[in-house]
């Protein structure tokens, strides 16, 4: 298998070994050129003339090359050496840069050949070389440290799809593979809550569902009233409803139909059924009319259950309270009444949905005792 550290090790040193060859091809045709140009023009002010003897060629020569550290030649018009420093030189072809030569004419004819010592040029290689090497081992392990945490983040993703919900991974340093991390190990927390809710939802559905089930065979075998067995029939009708709701509810982040809604206006239909009449202002909210008025119809009938009249219904500043005149509920239970078929109360999934509808509409839904507070959003 072929390992991303590698991959990304790898292409680093390739780009290392292009950048030097890059260099190297730089040096020679850039630098050692402007150098045989600027002593072209500095032996043009200080060689002997062409018709003096070999020995003040020479002697003029070697003051031309004093202190630059490089061979050189000069040669007649017709190519003729008529003195040289340091190692031979061939007669040049013509002017310019030429086998690893700089070859200069005179404006008398005669030819000045310069080449740099050969030692520089190991010397670049060496030290090139050496970069590379320092480079390269110090890119290892921060490359393999960046793809060891990708290794980690796939296990945790391999453990997650395996089914173990509890997979996390550690969260390291604040880069773009850290972001990656925290975001799966949110993800998994949602799907260990979602799947969670999900058994508990199902556990608690069947649980339920044998009681209503229960009273229509007892009714059955004994031919009781069919208006009891067509109320059980509703009840559970209704218990169905309830769940096959909340689980769309939690399959779905999204609404599936808004509209602009008056809150008011909803509640005052809903109100109307239980004899309740709302008060408060228009409040014109976007969302799902089916679902909201699902929501206040579960807050109403929570009320007329476990409360007692009169019952209140106020509509203000995106906030719908409705309260009854009954004992309320303890501090200690304020929070997990909206758990479902939290049994102390029997409330089933009726308060499980009012929290469901109000987050999926931006708000939440809170209980003050004997009332109950839904705050929505746009």
């Amino acid at each position: 298998m072929r390992r991303l550290y590698l991959r990304i090790y790898f292409a680093v040193l390739a780009s290392l070994v292009a950048f030097a060859l890059a260099a190297g091809v730089l040096w020679r045709t850039l630098a050692e050129p402007r150098e045989g140009t600027e002593l072209g023009v500095i032996a043009r002010n200080v060689l002997a003339p062409a018709h003096a003897p070999p020995s003040e060629q020479q002697a003029a020569l070697e003051r031309v090359a004093r202190g630059a550290r490089m061979n050189l030649a000069l040669f007649g018009a017709d190519g003729t050496p008529l003195a040289a420093i340091g190692d031979p030189l061939p007669a040049p072809r013509g002017a310019g840069w030429q086998r690893g030569m700089w070859a200069t004419q005179l404006s008398d004819g005669r030819w000045l050949v310069s080449r740099p010592p050969h030692r520089r040029g190991p010397v670049f290689l060496f030290a090139l070389a050496l970069v590379l090497v320092a480079i390269g081992v110090g890119t290892y392990p921060v490359v393999r440290r960046l793809t060891q945490r990708l290794e980690r983040l796939q296990r945790g993703v391999d453990a997650l799809g395996a089914g173990e919900l509890s997979a996390r991974v550690k969260v390291e340093g604040k880069d773009e593979v850290a972001r990656l991390a925290e975001s799966f190990n949110r993800a998994a927390a949602r799907i260990e809550e979602l799947v969670g809710a999900h058994k508990s939802l199902l556990a608690n559905a069947s649980h339920e569902l044998r009681t209503p089930l229960a009273r229509i065979r007892m009714a059955l075998e004994l031919g009781k009233d069919k208006r009891e067995v067509e109320r059980d029939i509703a009840e559970l009708d209704a218990l169905i409803d309830e769940v096959l709701l909340a689980s769309r509810l939690d399959a779905v982040t999204t609404l599936e139909n808004t509209e602009e809604v008056d809150l008011l206006a909803l509640a005052a239909e809903e109100a109307a059924r239980y004899d309740v009449e709302a008060q408060g202002e228009p409040t014109l909210i976007r969302g799902d009319p089916r679902l909201l008025r699902r929501m206040i119809r579960n807050l109403l009938e929570n009320a007329r259950r476990h409360g007692a009249p009169p019952v209140e219904i106020r509509v203000r500043n995106r906030e719908l309270r409705i309260c009854d005149s009954g004992a309320g509920v303890p501090d200690t239970e304020r929070e997990r009444i909206f758990e479902p078929f939290y049994s102390k109360r029997g409330t089933g999934l009726g308060l499980a949905l009012v929290r469901q509808i109000a987050r999926r509409h931006g708000g939440e839904a809170r209980c003050l005792g004997n009332c109950f507070v839904v705050t929505l959003g746009g």
